[in-house]
């Protein structure tokens, strides 16, 4: 399975700083170690013409420049460095590329990405830019290229099972009937001002594993019933290790077997109706960063897994 890598761009943040910017390298490096069906490869950055897809102009150029106010820095959560903003544009170019794999075999995966704060104006709570939403919309204008205007165009699915809401991603697509966006997320949680996702599921603090995956399945059984006659050609699965037990911010009691059940049941169900899917590895923010990498690790595995079956020719892939 492609799996796409852009930890080579290091944030310039200050001693303490709580972003563990350091999961992706330890994340790369376990599977270097242990590669099993994982191919990875590099992140291309994302071109000024494919962020302008979803972000304005003004925005890009004022963190390409350096020029975002302190209040905007606050709110990212990352003082500006010119390699803020060149990692920046290889995790929305990783997300492409992944999204591209996808649809060719199956599944495929950005190592980090799922920067789902970030709107089209601003970025937010760890969040440049949107990359799963850029990787939407170019995703969408690559099918029309390739198909031509009089065939259907693709829809696509957003199932955000980070312990944080993506109120980013569904402020983008509020208004786009071609995009569904998922969330479910933890009710207490930040961003404490939430936006109105196509479905939204709030759970309350202390949610353990057999009570989240009730509220999954529940979740996943009205997506099919409300898209089944318009299904989705691409999904994005923003699979967080942060509801995990042992994560400083994320307020819910998952253990590793609830996680990877959860991810075996996104994959399982998106396979069963031949969705291609592009993996992103979202939050996660353990006491350990072994822990987190540990249930990220267990994310891939799964996603490779899946990615086999695919190619076996037990899947509908996409024209």
């Amino acid at each position: 399975m492609l799996a796409f890598h852009s930890d080579a761009h290091a944030l310039a943040l200050p001693p303490g700083h709580r972003f563990p910017q350091s999961k992706y390298r330890l994340l790369r490096e376990h599977f270097e170690r242990e590669p099993g069906l994982l191919r990875m490869q590099a992140a291309p950055a994302a071109s000024d013409a494919e962020l302008a897809l979803v972000h304005e102009q003004d925005y890009v150029d004022r963190v390409q420049q350096g020029r975002l106010s302190a209040a905007e820095q606050r709110e990212i959560g990352f003082p500006w460095s010119p390699t803020m903003a060149l990692r920046s544009r290889h995790s929305v170019g990783a997300s492409i590329a992944a999204a591209r794999a996808a649809l060719a075999e199956g599944v495929a995966a950005n190592m980090a990405g799922g920067t789902h704060h970030a709107y089209a104006h601003k970025g937010s709570g760890y969040c440049v830019f949107n990359d799963v939403a850029v990787a939407a919309r170019l995703m969408q204008l690559e099918w029309h290229r390739r198909h031509g205007a009089a065939a259907p165009g693709l829809r696509v699915l957003v199932i955000d099972l980070d312990v944080h809401q993506g109120n980013g991603t569904a402020a983008i697509f509020r208004d786009d009937p071609t995009v569904f966006t998922f969330s479910m997320h933890g009710a207490k949680n930040f961003p404490f001002r939430k936006e109105a996702s196509s479905l939204d599921v709030e759970l309350p603090d202390g949610c353990g594993d057999d009570e989240y995956l009730a509220a999954l399945d529940q979740a996943l059984a009205t997506i099919w019933a409300r898209l089944g006659a318009e299904p989705p050609g691409l999904a994005f699965y923003l699979a967080g290790a942060d509801p995990h037990e042992a994560d400083r911010l994320g307020r819910l009691k998952l253990s590793n077997a609830g996680l990877l059940a959860r991810d075996e049941r996104v994959l399982a169900q998106l396979h069963q109706r031949g969705i291609p899917v592009a993996l992103s590895m979202a939050g996660g923010y353990g006491h350990d960063l072994t822990t987190t990498v540990a249930v990220q690790v267990n994310t891939l595995n799964a996603a490779s897994r899946w990615w086999q079956r695919w190619q076996q020719g037990d899947g509908r892939m996409q024209a």
